[in-house]
């Protein structure tokens, strides 16, 4: 009877892993500045594409930080998931040929630095291996012979490319949105000839996502046919707040302020920035502003190894208010904390300074974000409160479309299409 109950405990366990949905997550402080990119290419996203032979010849190149002085001998694993980011049950050997794991074997020391840490930095997948499926992928890093205390995680893609995906934004004109502060996407997509792809919505899932936010990943619902092209067009999940321009901060000098930097103060070994107030600019007018939408990029003046030469520094925002919301959070979003809308991007209130503030260990560079409001209770986010939402405003929309036909054992990613918005 024990083993019985034990037997339907574990598979519970093991069936509750598998529900889990993957995020971009670090779960270890000392892990820092994660990058993951297409041929080492700093802020192009981690996609990758299939050839006709249905394999990769590209790669990824992973890169992150180690606070400390000493080397660890780390590793990773690839995962296989579902349209959904849930692990699915394909076998490495149907998605990889080669190694699915191995270790990190590339670092390096940082150099004349103020606080010391190790850059690794791998190439995903290693040499002599190559993907032979599509779809969702998560990449795990953790130490030797804790395969369990997981360092962090990211998400990448990889793409057959076998169909034609049209994708634009419009102002509303069906009605769900409003002309001056939303952006309506459209979208199409047709197979292309020879792919033997079927002309049949019941077997497409299309997610259509606004930057990097997880929160505005919506499915788009299909609507019609416009001869061979199925469209995802003209309902309320096309519809999405423009948002406006994304803030940013510029630390490549620390004996200066550079952008968006009100001091620089230096004490006990550390180095602490302090960035310009920022503002509520929800009721100010629009006025574009060219930034990273989101991301980050390592760079310090006068160096050429900014990878291990570039300093870690506390940069404290703040965000001054009279009172503090009673209704949800504000988050700092943006490449520098995954895109989350937890804990680790929360701002607190300030009851003595009368303002929200928020302090994160930083890496010399560019950075770029946005305030988001979650309301309570709510898993998505708005610009509307902070920032203020405008129909011009820059956005880049990614256009995923996953197949499942009858009896098959995994999603497949037809197709990957950018629309860049205002930029």
């Amino acid at each position: 009877m024990k083993r019985t109950f034990l037997t339907l405990l574990l598979i519970a366990f093991s069936q509750l892993v598998m529900s889990q949905i993957a995020i971009d997550t670090t779960y270890n402080s000392h892990v820092q500045s994660v990058y993951l990119t297409r041929s080492d290419i700093e802020l192009e996203r981690p996609i990758l594409r299939m050839n006709s032979r249905g394999e990769t010849t590209d790669n990824l190149m992973l890169r992150f930080d180690m606070l400390g002085a000493n080397a660890e001998n780390l590793r990773y694993r690839i995962r296989h998931c579902d349209a959904q980011w849930r692990p699915d049950e394909l076998y490495a050997s149907e998605f990889i040929s080669g190694m699915e794991d191995g270790s990190i074997d590339g670092y390096e020391f940082s150099f004349t630095t103020l606080d010391d840490y190790v850059h690794y930095y791998q190439l995903i997948p290693s040499t002599y291996s190559t993907f032979i499926a599509s779809g969702n992928y998560l990449l795990e890093v953790y130490p030797l012979n804790e395969p369990d205390s997981l360092l962090f995680t990211r998400r990448f893609w990889v793409s057959e490319e076998q169909a034609s995906v049209e994708a634009s934004v419009e102002k509303p004109s069906s009605g769900f949105g409003n002309v001056y502060t939303d952006q309506e996407l459209a979208v199409a997509v047709t197979p292309n000839k020879g792919s033997y792809l079927p002309n049949n919505e019941r077997y497409y899932y299309v997610v259509a996502q606004q930057n990097r936010r997880s929160d505005l990943c919506r499915q788009l619902p299909f609507n019609t046919f416009a001869g061979n092209a199925m469209l995802f067009t003209m309902k309320a999940e096309n519809t999405f707040p423009g948002g406006n321009c994304f803030r940013y901060f510029d630390l490549s000098e620390l004996s200066s302020n550079m952008y968006h930097v009100q001091h620089i103060e230096k004490w006990g070994g550390e180095v602490f920035a302090f960035l310009q107030p920022d503002e509520d600019r929800s009721r100010k007018a629009y006025t574009y502003v060219a930034a990273l939408n989101g991301g980050m990029k390592t760079n310090i003046r006068n160096r050429r190894q900014p990878h291990i030469e570039a300093d870690y520094v506390w940069v404290n925002f703040s965000l001054p208010m009279e009172f503090p919301f009673m209704n949800g959070s504000v988050h700092v979003v943006g490449d520098l904390t995954n895109w989350s809308l937890g804990e680790a991007s929360r701002m607190e209130w300030q009851p003595k300074y009368k303002a929200y503030t928020k302090r994160l260990l930083l890496k010399q560079g560019y950075y770029s974000y946005q305030l988001i409001f979650l309301p309570v209770g709510s898993h998505e986010g708005n610009t509307a409160t902070l920032e203020g939402d405008h129909f011009a405003a820059p956005n880049i929309y990614t256009v995923y479309v996953y197949l499942r036909l009858p009896n098959a054992r995994y999603d497949r990613l037809v197709a990957i299409k950018e629309a860049r918005v205002g930029m």
